[in-house]
């Protein structure tokens, strides 16, 4: 092959076929010998034993990030195939790399943007192939499966990192600290006019000038250019029941693509293309999507990177950080929706109502929009926090994100903020390997303990603070604790015996009136207490010396000063 029209893509062969994993890879390495200024380059491992890839687009032939970062340009990175039975991304990723060498007007969208591509995350999951796994899909004829190799859900690993992919990727996207992230899907859920849905990063969970930035200017002039391109697209269609009671925004929480962006103060979108309408409609439309954001960055780029420089000197400096949202319902906007008419009849199969979507009944009308989510829990940002080195794996995730860890270089004995866990709920089934934990109520002390040479510290006031405010933050939805990193604490490791504690009790409460009248109280306010010794010795046991105090201490301490 010579020349870079004759490269054609197995999609643009058949319309209903996406590329196989080994067809993605080496349809680029061909690419690439055919374009120098195209880097194909396998970077690390994934659970499957085969590499991930990133492909850099660098219109002056330069690959290394830090000096084009010095040269001004901004980062564009492409996410393909985190669930490969979603892969319009794959076959749209290809041919835009190629066309934007191909076509001499679409060469300049490069001048000051550099595109990095992963051209297909789940690797295990591609290969994985088969034609059923998406029942509620058009097309196309094949395609992956949305578990990896170890049937773990990509979309919900980027803090965790259970998988070799996830560890890999924390680590290319710290490497290349995009200001845009891009990661395509295809939706599931109710039935509409428009091909192309969209996530944004939720504006209440991005810094001040970035979210701005993003409403303000990039958004409109996205779903502007979309819709001059014949692919109107409309936010994610994220319904309670049907799109005519109204929709809401989603809340990206760190373990998700866009919500792990956020944390690196990136500005972050996942196009969900409609899942019934056909395959070619939806690798079309995410073309046109990612050729739109090149369009805005070309014209837009250095006020993009200045709204994230303000943004990340903000962040350092920011002394309070929320760590929790919710959705605001008093908060109701109103969108123009193109949906089509929600009927019900009975049911073939269980002969009971059952809901349908009548496509020669279209309509457009405004619906409620709810897109606000207010801060529930704030916290004072710490000067430092600090944890023991047995949590070596806490300590490589925040350093794969670009957060500084420091060793301590002797001793440190001091009086720190520290938390007990004084209560939490814990999901009833595994959840992607895990038990999350949440709704966690803290008993915060000022408490007199000791860390060791060559345990963490990690000092805010970088870069990188809201990644080390949400993963160390123990009520944080999206924090280590929730991922259980810290479940050891939760289990009391000593305990007494009956008959020896007694003389010990009854010696406690007669040296100590204030723990005596803290006992008789409770005896003579709860019937079952009074009746259950064991429960009695329990009481005193857990407010004596002999208790044990790592029982529920959130090992991570806070430096306030």
């Amino acid at each position: 092959m010579e020349k870079l029209s004759d490269l054609k893509t197995g999609y643009e062969l058949d319309k209903n076929t996406t590329a196989t994993y080994a067809e993605t890879i080496a349809y680029y390495e061909q690419l690439a010998g055919l374009e120098p200024s195209i880097s194909v380059q396998a970077y690390g491992m994934t659970d499957s034993g085969f590499p991930l890839h990133e492909v850099i687009l660098s219109k002056d032939g330069n690959f290394d990030p830090k000096e084009i970062k010095t040269q001004g340009k901004l980062v564009l990175f492409l996410n393909n195939a985190i669930h490969p039975g979603e892969p319009c991304g794959v076959d749209a990723s290809m041919m835009l790399a190629r066309d934007l060498f191909l076509n001499k007007d679409m060469q300049s969208l490069l001048d000051k943007t550099v595109v990095v591509i992963v051209p297909f995350y789940n690797i295990g999951g591609g290969l994985n192939r088969g034609e059923f796994s998406r029942a509620n899909q058009d097309g196309p004829q094949a395609y992956g499966f949305r578990g990896n190799a170890k049937n773990l859900d990509l979309n919900r690993d980027f803090i965790k990192c259970d998988s070799e992919n996830a560890k890999t990727f924390n680590k290319l996207y710290t490497k290349w600290d995009p200001e845009i992230f891009i990661d395509n899907h295809t939706s599931n859920g109710a039935d509409y006019q428009y091909s192309m849905t969209l996530i944004a990063t939720q504006k209440d969970k991005l810094q001040e000038d970035l979210a701005n930035y993003m409403i303000q200017q990039m958004l409109p002039d996205l779903y502007s250019k979309m819709e001059q391109k014949d692919w109107e697209m409309t936010p994610y269609v994220y319904a309670q029941e049907t799109p005519d009671d109204g929709i809401m925004g989603f809340l990206d929480l760190p373990r998700y693509s866009s919500g792990y962006a956020a944390l690196h103060n990136s500005i972050s979108f996942m196009p969900e293309t409609h899942m019934l309408k056909p395959y070619t409609n939806r690798v079309e439309s995410t073309y046109a999507f990612m050729l739109s954001m090149l369009e805005h960055i070309a014209s837009n780029g250095d006020n993009i990177i200045k709204a994230r420089k303000k943004s990340l000197e903000k962040v350092r400096a920011q002394k309070e950080m929320p760590i929790r949202w919710e959705l605001d319902k008093e908060k109701v906007d109103k969108l123009m929706f193109k949906g089509y008419e929600a009927k019900y009849k009975k049911s073939e199969v269980t002969g009971l109502d059952r809901l349908y979507y009548d496509q020669s009944a279209p309509w457009e009308k405004e619906i409620d929009f709810y897109d606000s989510y207010k801060t529930i829990k704030k916290i004072t940002k710490p000067k430092a926090y600090v944890f023991p080195q047995a949590y070596r794996e806490v300590a490589e995730r925040l350093e794969w994100n670009g957060v500084k860890v420091e060793r301590l270089e002797s001793d440190m004995e001091a009086n720190f903020e520290m938390y007990y866990i004084e209560k939490l709920e814990t999901v009833s089934s595994a959840y992607e390997g895990h038990y999350l934990h949440y709704d966690l109520e803290l008993d915060v002390v000022n408490k007199q303990w000791r860390y060791n040479k060559g345990d963490y510290i990690v000092y805010t006031g970088q870069d990188a603070d809201r990644y080390i405010v949400e993963c160390l933050e123990p009520q944080a939805a999206d924090s280590y604790f929730a991922w259980n990193f810290f479940d050891g604490i939760l289990a009391q490791k000593e305990y007494f015996s009956s008959y020896v504690f007694e003389e010990i009790a009854s010696e406690l409460l007669a040296n100590d009136a204030t723990l005596k009248k803290k006992f008789e109280e409770k005896k003579s306010t709860d019937r079952k207490f009074a009746e259950n010794a064991r429960a009695q010795l329990n009481f005193i046991y857990k407010r004596s010396p002999h208790y044990e105090q790592t029982h529920k201490l959130y090992p991570v301490a806070r430096i306030l000063d």
